[in-house]
């Protein structure tokens, strides 16, 4: 397979079950479908001729060839066994998704508060269409993404989350993707997340991987944060080296509303992560932070847009990565101030450490202003540990090995204190350990025993 039969795959698939997908959708859901598929008709497949995705090693994701199918794969197993929280404490309502589909046998939510639903997109399509046609696709379709109208043309399931006014849920909402079977498969999940005006949700996704095989995985998801609500989103990225992800987030930030992001990429094959997030209400916040550890042959990419559409907004944004062997990472951050964007606060940084000479790392911020009365910067840096402070420390008796992790661990820390959930960050700290230490496998905690790293 290459770019170019990957995209007719696609499109055969699509025109093949033209008229069946027609039979068992609303009209409405099934426009939404065939706009996407004229669009990713006329864009194509992203290549490294195409700017934002110049470096995502799209090619080798597509030089596999990919179970694909329209009919149902959930599970046959009984997936609460299989999978168990590895974090201590973490209380969280959990919800699991069987390779890409709202798990049929998910233990109930209670006590959730009144008016919350968490259920499966798919159900939510047929259950509460009202809402369905008012919020599905409306952030994505904004934005010319080859990845997100593929999504589109195919998903047929997901996370579904509503959260109505004046609703704080006290307990973080834990997705968990697992992959799971034979073959290498082709995953479409679609998640659709509305809070409310007054409200808050924390909500944290965990990707785990129950198989050996190349998997690729395309995600998209849509938030919209209503006026004064509050959303907090984590995604922890755990998967074995063989799988390709593409992973999409589409924010829209209404008046007062606060968002905050922590993408943390700590193992996988080819990992793209998409962060798009457009302020349309003035005063809205949001806070971006993103650390990647790669090695071997690893891949890691991360794109961020940010839309300041009207005035008084902030947004702060870090991204980091340590990148050893081989690997590879680059980072594209975008923000754009548009005319009417006075009082914007906008601040960007990326910092990476590669801490071989086989190790590359690509960074671009970029910043687009046109407003006069603005406080907008960014910065980015590529380079190895300080030798001063590692000097420093041998000097005080500790070894190189150790002095090194301890300059490494510093650096990832800037990231990890702004967790604020206790459990996860504590978690989160002695996954950087081992992983920085050489120690971590992604598959350390899978129930499978395939001994493969």
């Amino acid at each position: 397979m290459d770019i170019k039969k990957t995209f007719e795959k696609y499109i055969d698939i699509f025109e093949k079950n033209f008229s069946n997908v027609k039979q068992h959708e609303s009209s409405s859901l099934y426009k939404i479908r065939t706009e996407a598929y004229e669009k990713f008709k006329k864009h194509g497949m992203p290549d490294h001729n195409d700017e934002n995705y110049k470096y995502a090693g799209i090619s080798e994701i597509c030089s596999q060839d990919y179970e694909f199918s329209l009919d149902s794969r959930g599970a046959i197993v009984d997936l609460n066994e299989y999978f168990q929280c590895e974090i201590k404490d973490l209380d969280t309502h959990i919800a699991l998704l069987s390779n890409g589909e709202y798990y049929s046998n998910n233990k109930p939510i209670e006590n959730i508060g009144e008016g919350v639903i968490i259920c499966g997109l798919n159900m939510a399509i047929n259950k509460y269409p009202e809402i369905i046609k008012e919020y599905y696709n409306q952030n994505a379709r904004e934005y010319d993404d080859s990845f997100s109208e593929l999504n589109t043309m195919f998903a047929k399931d997901g996370l579904f989350i509503y959260v109505p006014e004046n609703t704080k849920i006290d307990k973080t909402i834990q997705l968990v993707n697992l992959i799971h079977g034979f073959g290498n498969k082709n995953i479409f999940k679609r998640n659709l997340i509305i809070v409310r005006k007054n409200s808050e949700l924390s909500l944290v996704i965990c990707d785990h991987t129950l198989n050996n095989s190349n998997n690729f995985v395309i995600d998209v998801t849509e938030s919209v944060v209503l006026e004064n609500a509050k959303f907090c989103y984590h995604n922890l990225q755990k998967e074995p080296n063989k799988t390709g992800v593409i992973n999409s987030h589409f924010v829209k930030l209404n008046k007062y509303s606060k968002f905050d992001s922590y993408i943390l990429s700590f193992h996988g094959g080819i990992i793209r992560n998409n962060l798009f997030v457009k302020m349309i209400g003035e005063f809205a916040e949001s806070n971006l932070f993103g650390l990647n550890l790669t090695d071997r042959e690893q891949r890691i990419d991360n794109y961020t847009l940010i839309e300041h559409d009207v005035p008084n907004c902030s947004s702060n944004e870090l991204y980091k990565g340590i990148l050893d062997e081989q690997a590879k990472g680059s980072f594209m951050g975008r923000i754009i101030v548009k005319p009417n964007a006075q009082k914007t606060l906008a601040y960007q940084t990326n910092r990476n450490i590669c801490l071989t000479p086989e190790a590359k790392m690509r960074t671009k911020p970029q910043l687009e202003i046109y407003a006069d009365d603005v406080k907008c910067s960014h910065g980015a840096t590529v380079g190895q540990l300080d030798e001063t402070a590692l000097f420093y420390l041998k000097q005080r008796g500790i070894n190189e090995k150790e002095a090194k992790l301890m300059l490494m661990f510093a650096f990832a820390n800037d990231i990890l204190l702004k967790i604020n959930i206790v459990p996860l960050r504590e978690r989160i700290a002695e996954l950087i350990d081992s992983r920085l230490r050489g120690e971590f496998s992604a598959c350390e905690h899978c129930l499978m025993n395939c001994n493969s790293r």
